[in-house]
């Protein structure tokens, strides 16, 4: 994936005891508000770890060869490495921001947007620059260390991140670029990702992840708060790309007002172990939110998602759709729950998951769920897993294709439900290269075949 191998260089203590939170809070230059957090996001982080995880969420995600304290916070950025994005070079953006190792390596805006008030930049620099606009949002509203243990981590830990503030009424027709990597051996990387779109405002954000080697290990201890306010709307797309060594946990969390509208499609790709909690919450009238999600998992990967639509208010619309190809020997898992309140009447909720298992060695757990506490609702879910159809495959071979050719083609038209659902095209293009570079160059199941894998 790289052009350029990276040494390690992080000098603050590895692990994540209260010696090394201290020599961590030594390296920031922060407000008192940002401090205070902090430390008490850090005492319920001592708490939490001293209590099991939630087994519901945690009981299918083997955490047992998993050291945190393999790894610590870099002090700074290693400013000579590349990266090989898959979004990046695939569009135009009226602005981007750049993370390498926790820290912000550079960041622009278009004059005209900061002419009307967007804020876009790093959030380590704007909470001293614009705290007004951003203490009142920031792991108080959407992810709160409250959660559990990786939240709380996440919280006391933060190294810096993206912000998007849109004031009311402006739209942003250009979409915005957020790249978070890594580049040396054992560091672990805590961004934050951070949206607040007023009131009739709108925009696209589009953010990857990307490791600057294919060997070394890594962690990513990740959130995102995605704000809309009433009549707001907004694109959120996130690739996660990792290398095959790095551990992917993340807590996300999108809060819709009335009449807002929220599509947010995440793609998971890399990494050697993932666990996203992803959370919709339909808060105002009105409100709608389309969540889209495409997994690739090869090798011995994991990649594990819990999600949750909650309807908090009537006349609510939600509609999920998850589908997975898998090979080797993976795993994907997908615990999905649909939350209507009472006073949510006239909830719509939809949410689906969709397996395509490549081979035989590889696995899809698939765990649908409602709750509902409303009498006047339209909830439906369902979840699917199979082969790929050897019939299928037969009747593209004759008509000329090679048996990887034919697979591909099969792969796609399975994903194709999702790209129809994003409205962006370089994430569409992204998708599709992504999916036909993680089947390049592997051995095509035969009929009959079953130790196909790593």
């Amino acid at each position: 994936m790289s052009r350029t191998a990276v040494e390690t260089a992080t000098d603050t203590p590895a692990g994540f005891d209260e010696a090394a939170f201290e020599a961590f809070l030594e390296t920031r230059d922060e407000p008192e508000w940002v401090t205070g957090a902090r430390r008490a996001a850090f005492a319920i982080f001592q708490e939490k770890q001293a209590n099991p995880l939630d087994p519901e969420e945690f009981k299918r995600v083997d955490l047992r060869t998993f050291r945190p304290e393999a790894f610590a916070v870099s002090s700074k950025p290693h400013q000579n490495a590349t990266f090989d994005t898959l979004l990046r070079s695939r569009a135009e953006f009226a602005g981007h921001v750049s993370h390498v190792d926790g820290h912000s390596t550079d960041a622009d805006l278009e004059q005209a947007l900061s002419a009307k008030g967007v804020l876009f930049g790093d959030l380590a620099a704007l909470v001293r620059e614009e705290p007004n606009a951003i203490k009142p949002h920031l792991l108080t509203r959407a992810v709160t260390p409250q959660t559990n243990r990786f939240s709380a981590w996440h919280a006391a830990f933060w190294t810096g991140g993206t912000v998007l503030y849109v004031p009311a009424g402006v739209e942003i027709d250009v979409p915005l670029y957020s790249l978070i990597a890594l580049s040396a051996k054992g560091v672990a990387d805590f961004s934050h990702t951070l949206v607040i779109v007023e009131e009739g405002a709108s925009a696209t954000l589009l953010e990857e992840t990307a490791s600057a080697d294919a060997d070394s290990p890594g962690l990513h201890v990740g959130a995102v708060e995605l704000l809309i306010d009433r009549a707001a709307r907004l694109q959120y797309v996130q690739i996660q790309n990792w290398n095959g060594h790095v551990c992917h946990f993340a807590h996300q969390v999108g809060r819709v007002e009335s009449d807002g509208s929220l599509g947010w499609t995440v793609g998971g790709i890399g990494s050697r172990l993932a666990h996203i909690r992803q959370e919709v919450s339909l808060d105002g009238r009105g409100a709608e939110a389309e969540v889209n999600g495409v997994s690739f998992a090869a090798d011995r990967q994991l990649l594990s998602y819990y999600t949750q639509q909650t309807h908090n208010a009537p006349q609510t619309r939600s509609d999920l759709l998850h589908k997975q190809v898998l090979r080797d020997r993976s795993r994907a898992v997908w615990r999905g729950m649909i939350r209507v309140e009472p006073e949510a009447q006239l909830t719509d909720s939809y949410q689906r998951s969709d397996a395509l298992l490549l081979n035989s060695t590889c696995r899809s757990d698939a765990i649908p769920g409602l709750e509902i506490e409303a009498d006047d609702v339209r909830c439906t879910h369902g979840a699917t897993a199979g082969r790929v159809d050897e019939e299928q495959i037969f009747y593209l071979m004759c008509r000329g294709l090679a048996r990887d050719e034919a697979m591909q083609m099969i792969v796609e038209g399975f994903f194709h439900g999702v790209y129809d659902r994003v409205p962006v095209e370089a994430v569409r293009e992204t998708l599709s290269a992504a999916v036909e570079q993680r089947l390049s160059g592997w051995s095509i199941p035969k009929p009959g075949d079953s130790n196909v894998g790593s």
